[in-house]
């Protein structure tokens, strides 16, 4: 089997890493479960085909990203490097029949969307904006911090513009409109918001997010384990493809 795999891998141009990891979630690649001579893949709770799986994607990097500035509701466009990020997202993305493709109403994830190769399929969703920063926007943290000590978006959220609780009850209609969902689905995004979409998810407070890394152009996985009891999981996290 892990012959076939390496051939299929090789034939697609997926890293052979990349096959294994979806064999073991019960995620094979459509070209390779297509070959007759493989054997087929054993059941895995709460990993059928019609299985909820959220695979969470930040946008690819802006020059705004890459020097830590806070980018809320400014249209920042990704930078070349940032382009290609995204184009290297599309050779692992195309092995996943998807569902629904969501994405912020932000360029830069719609950008990175596109160059992924789920443009044609996306549909914009408005919660899945950024946190708002008001008046911090285009801030760094060690500036904020330098006028506000002890300052921790988590917990004081941005002078102008949205507050922990508000982002938290943001998060949960995307969340719940998604619990709806089956299948597999994509939903492009940012650092913050996606941080906080992850930690409301498994039903923790929003301060969790602090807790979390999420890196421009990664993958990171949401998904249900129905073999206790239903609970919802962070099955993969910040994984580069």
């Amino acid at each position: 089997m892990r012959r076939k795999i390496s051939e299929a891998a090789a034939a697609s141009g997926c890293h052979l890493e990349t096959i294994r990891y979806y064999e073991r979630v019960g995620l094979v690649p459509r070209h390779a479960s297509a070959d007759p001579a493989m054997p087929h893949q054993p059941h895995v709770p709460g990993h059928g085909k019609d299985a909820l799986r959220i695979f969470l994607i930040r946008h690819g990097q802006t020059e705004w990203s890459q020097s830590g500035r806070h980018t809320g509701r400014s249209e920042i466009p990704l930078t070349a490097a940032g382009e290609q990020m995204a184009r290297a997202l599309a050779p692992t993305l195309a092995q996943v029949a998807f569902s629904h493709v969501l994405t912020s109403p932000r360029q830069r994830a719609r950008d990175t969307c596109a160059l992924a190769g789920l443009g044609a399929l996306a549909q914009v969703e408005p919660d899945l904006a950024e946190w708002d920063y008001g008046d911090d926007e285009g801030r760094r943290s060690v500036e904020i911090l330098a006028e506000r000590p002890g300052w921790n978006i988590w917990t004081d959220g941005c002078l102008g513009g949205e507050s922990p609780a508000q982002v938290s009850a943001r998060a949960d209609r995307p969340v719940q409109r998604l619990r709806t969902l089956s299948g597999n689905v994509a939903v492009f995004g940012h650092g913050h918001f996606g941080r906080a979409l992850a930690v409301r998810w498994v039903g923790l407070p929003l301060t969790a997010g602090a807790s979390l890394l999420l890196d421009p152009a990664t993958v990171s996985m949401l998904g249900i384990d129905s073999a206790h009891g239903a609970i919802p999981v962070i099955e993969r996290w910040n994984a580069p493809v």
